[in-house]
């Protein structure tokens, strides 16, 4: 199985995070994947924490993945850089600037994350995230390391096309946009056209299905009590949901994309080694259909 030039088809490990990290790169090629997106790990960068890998791990980890002849696409993290508090946003500047010492380690140049704030204090919430990027540019610059930046459900910016908005605001060239697909619904539902609106600036996909809450009325499904604001959605495989993704592909395919496209199924970690396979498939089957140059 082949892939444009430029593109990279990853999984998203999480699936396997209990597997242990110098056994993932042999896992990851059996499966059939050459990229890995390293998502958070307890044992390497944990959701919210610091890092708990020290970089003799690094090096380590690093020739198990030149043995298995997998590389790692980007490196994950999330973290409370738009806040609430001051004291959350100082912590996670710090362990931002650690990830990116982790990172250069493993000779990875991409990081991708979430902009992390309250949708209840958007401006806040973007002030915070502001000051902390502002911050972090000099760490960024100096290590050559690119930001791929993604709405998510239950953040200060959900809809897809103001997330647009947001990263071509920021201007920096080093700072792109992350589509995912099962946020499609939360992010107003026209994955083609949001992918088409951000141009150049798609550099990462999160591929996986999900249901649309807006459906039958907004009963698709249901969570109590009724005026509860959760985001509910899934990371099914595709073709278990109501995704677009002959859509998406297509837009993918006429704004050249060349980046990386993520198998991000969380659903089926009783089947995770299948799952993985079959997105793997269906991943290269909608790349297959591009035009080539």
């Amino acid at each position: 199985m082949s892939a444009p030039a430029g593109l990279q088809i990853a999984l998203d490990t999480y699936m396997f995070r209990r597997v242990p990290l110098l056994e993932l790169p042999g896992l990851v090629a059996d499966l059939g994947y050459e990229w890995i997106e390293l998502s958070p790990r307890d044992d390497f960068v944990p959701f919210f924490r610091h890092p708990r890998v020290d970089l003799a791990t690094v090096r380590s980890f690093r020739k198990a993945l030149e043995a298995a002849g997998v590389g790692v696409c980007s490196t994950q993290f999330v973290q409370r850089w738009s806040g609430p508090g001051e004291d959350e946003r100082r912590q996670a500047v710090r362990n931002v600037k650690r990830i990116l010492e982790v990172t250069t380690e493993l000779g990875v140049p991409v990081v991708h994350s979430e902009f992390n704030g309250r949708p209840e204090l958007a401006e806040a919430s973007e002030a915070r995230f502001f000051e902390s990027l502002d911050e972090l540019a000099p760490s960024f610059e100096a290590a050559g390391v690119e930001l791929r930046l993604e709405p998510h459900p239950d953040d200060f910016v959900e809809d897809g096309f103001r997330a647009v908005d947001l990263v071509r605001g920021i201007d920096r060239p080093w700072v792109g946009f992350v589509y995912c697909t099962p946020h499609t619904f939360h992010q107003g539902g026209d994955g083609p056209g949001i992918v088409r609106y951000a141009g150049d600036l798609v550099r990462h996909v999160h591929v996986a299905d999900s249901f649309d809450p807006r459906g039958s009325s907004g009963l698709r499904y249901i969570v109590n009590p009724p005026d509860s604001t959760a985001r509910v959605h899934q990371h099914l495989d595709i073709g278990e949901g109501e995704v677009d993704f002959d859509g998406i592909f297509a837009a993918l395919g006429d704004v050249g994309f060349s980046g990386a496209l993520c198998a991000s199924v969380f659903a089926w970690e009783e089947r995770a080694e299948q799952s993985s396979r079959l997105m793997r498939e269906k991943i290269q089957e909608y790349v297959d259909r591009w035009p080539r140059a």
